[in-house]
């Protein structure tokens, strides 16, 4: 009896031992392939942050993106406003974001602006946030008072040059696009344009239609004024002519080679987010930028969609910075 049962343990021990190894191999193999594959971006709901208040064209291609990002990855995007500092308290929020592509912001040009025009900026605009996607470009437009006998850019150059410092032109704010596309188009053509900056869009084109000033770089916000004939439009600032606008020619082809000052629009990100985030985010945006209904809806309100990989973006972005900066550092302008 006693041989018997050590035969039949000697029997067992290896069957316990071959077992005891299986449970540990397959644990050991387990183990490698979750970390050779990392978890599915977005792993969690995304936060969109947009810099300014609800209803602008900022606001509305953050809240479409999100819409759609949210359906194609059963993920909430989730738009949050956070105006404030022309745009500064979302910029430092996603730069201060963990760098895992969570954490989302709806910039326009004017990032690139606040970079020198605003020295003390919480945050590195080049350092700290990276590029996604460029989503759309909105034109800023040359109008002027009917008074004005002005109806093309040539017409403006030579009245400009012939009464220098005596015509005025009303932006949005120093450090608006508005301003410094007046500062860049000054110093291409070398002309004495007097800047008068609003606190804000709407009083500027107030005084405007009452002639208080003689033009603007505005905003497409302007157009039902130009529509109803008290005001004049000339050109628009982007390097082609907008599929909106198409029968208003650019500065550019109007007698000004190579002045180009659109209103951009990018979605950013932290620095260091993995490259999978990035990717799967400007896939997601490319496919919304070439949706031929997307494209026609935005056009309605005068905005071009278009789309830049996550590299691209990111050198523009700072190629926009460095331009921004030579007009900010020229016109001498300051925030308070």
């Amino acid at each position: 009896m006693r041989i018997r049962w050590r035969a039949r343990m000697a029997c067992v021990a290896p069957s316990a031992a071959m077992v005891a190894a299986a449970v540990g191999s397959l644990w050991f193999w387990a183990s490698a392939a979750s970390a050779q594959s990392p978890q599915v971006f977005p792993s969690k709901p995304v936060r969109f942050l947009i810099s300014f208040t609800p209803g602008g064209t900022t606001d509305t291609l953050a809240r479409t993106l999100a819409e759609r990002m949210a359906k194609a990855w059963g993920q909430p995007v989730l738009p949050e406003n956070r105006p404030g500092a022309a745009g500064v308290i979302a910029a430092e929020m996603t730069a201060r974001a963990p760098a895992d592509g969570h954490t989302l912001l709806m910039a326009s040009s004017g990032y690139a602006i606040n970079a020198t025009l605003q020295p003390k900026l919480p945050y590195d605009s080049v350092k700290d946030i990276t590029g996604v996607a460029i989503v759309a470009d909105l034109p800023n437009i040359v109008i002027v008072h009917p008074s004005l006998p002005v109806r093309t850019i040539g017409d403006l150059l030579a009245l400009a040059r012939k009464r220098p410092g005596q015509l005025s032109y009303a932006s949005a704010g120093t450090g608006s696009s508005q301003h410094l596309a007046g500062e860049l188009f000054k110093s291409m053509t070398g002309t004495n344009i007097v800047h008068v900056p609003y606190k804000g869009g709407v009083p500027a084109t107030t005084d405007l239609i009452g002639g208080h000033v003689d033009l603007t770089f505005g905003s497409t916000a302007n157009l039902p004024g130009v529509r109803a004939g008290r005001l004049r439009a000339i050109a628009v600032t982007t390097a082609k002519r907008s599929p909106a606008l198409p029968d208003l020619p650019t500065v550019d082809e109007s007698g000004v080679p190579g002045y180009e000052a659109p209103v951009w629009y990018a979605v950013l990100s932290t620095a260091g987010t993995p490259r999978e985030a990035l990717d799967r985010l400007s896939g997601e945006i490319r496919r919304f930028t070439e949706d031929p209904t997307e494209r026609a809806r935005f056009r309605e309100q005068t905005a071009d969609l278009r789309w830049a990989s996550p590299d691209d973006t990111t050198a523009f972005v700072h190629a926009e910075i460095r331009r921004w900066g030579e007009v900010v550092r020229r016109s001498g302008a300051r925030t308070n």
